[in-house]
């Protein structure tokens, strides 16, 4: 019977997951351009915890930081739409 080999101990928190979960709720809230930085960095994160075989913790608030980025981002561009539309049509 083979073991996999396990970190010993408690996983440390992944060096990115607070910054990804504040930058993704930021750009919902008040800053959409921090989106595609949280998608970016989170996506790292993400990729990063994967590959550390558990010896990253902290995967929840990368992935929910992932997903307020990506809301973040398209929010930004319907915005942005909007507002074209409303800048080219103007009030008249």
């Amino acid at each position: 019977m083979v073991i996999p080999q396990q970190p010993i101990g408690a996983p440390t928190e992944h060096e990115h997951a607070t910054a990804v979960l504040l930058l993704g709720a930021l750009s919902v809230f008040c800053c959409g351009a921090l989106g595609p930085v949280a998608w970016a960095l989170g996506r790292r994160a993400l990729n990063d915890i994967e590959a550390s075989g558990g010896a990253y913790g902290g995967r929840v608030q990368v992935v929910v930081g992932y997903v307020l980025g990506i809301i973040g981002t398209i929010l930004m561009v319907v915005f942005g739409i909007l507002f074209l539309l409303l800048a080219i049509g103007g009030r008249g």
